[in-house]
């Protein structure tokens, strides 16, 4: 359980914050995304996406202790029947919050949060440094030229014959003398 924060709290004891927070996140969960005030987005973050943590684990004590914190079980339901499947193969980040500007009435900064359910698209692993890779590259840099080499050749001559083939099919014209 994350240390409690000091100061002010979201509504005013911490039993309301963390009601507060409860349904927040029960919100998110239904419509996948809600709009509210930039702290009380930054505050909720922690809490859906520890939430959608133990969906993912899917067993019974996990869901117990989703039930705990949301009591709506049309909710838990939809958490770890259709959002923990999207989120399956996702490592972190469940959620995302964008800033909307203030409102009208108090000025008060507001957020989008939402839930990032796209599929991931695996990233490429960065480079070694120069220093790692350098022992590596003079092992075997014979083989990688000759490659480089049949790939480029192969390259010309489809442009040459690429050339030549709209060379054929143009009309040739003479210039006027």
């Amino acid at each position: 359980m994350p240390k409690p924060t000091k100061g002010p709290r979201l509504g005013g004891g911490p039993a309301h914050e963390r009601l507060m927070l409860a349904n927040l996140a029960a919100a998110l969960y239904t419509h996948k995304r809600i709009t509210t005030t930039e702290t009380k987005a930054k505050r909720l973050r922690p809490l859906a996406e520890r939430l959608i943590t133990f969906a993912k684990r899917g067993d019974l004590h996990a869901r117990r202790r989703v039930l705990a914190v949301i009591g709506d079980k049309a909710v838990v339901h939809e958490l770890f029947a259709v959002i923990a499947p999207q989120v399956a193969d996702r490592e972190g980040g469940y959620t995302r919050i964008t800033k909307i500007g203030n409102r009208k009435g108090d000025n008060a900064p507001m957020a989008v949060i939402e839930l990032v359910l796209e599929p991931v698209s695996p990233k490429q692993r960065a480079a070694k440094p120069a220093a790692e890779a350098a022992p590596a590259a003079e092992e075997a840099p014979a083989a990688e030229e000759t490659e480089v080499v049949e790939e480029t050749a192969t390259d010309e001559t489809a442009e040459v014959e690429e050339t030549e083939a709209a060379a054929e099919e143009a009309p040739v014209e003479e210039p006027a003398k």
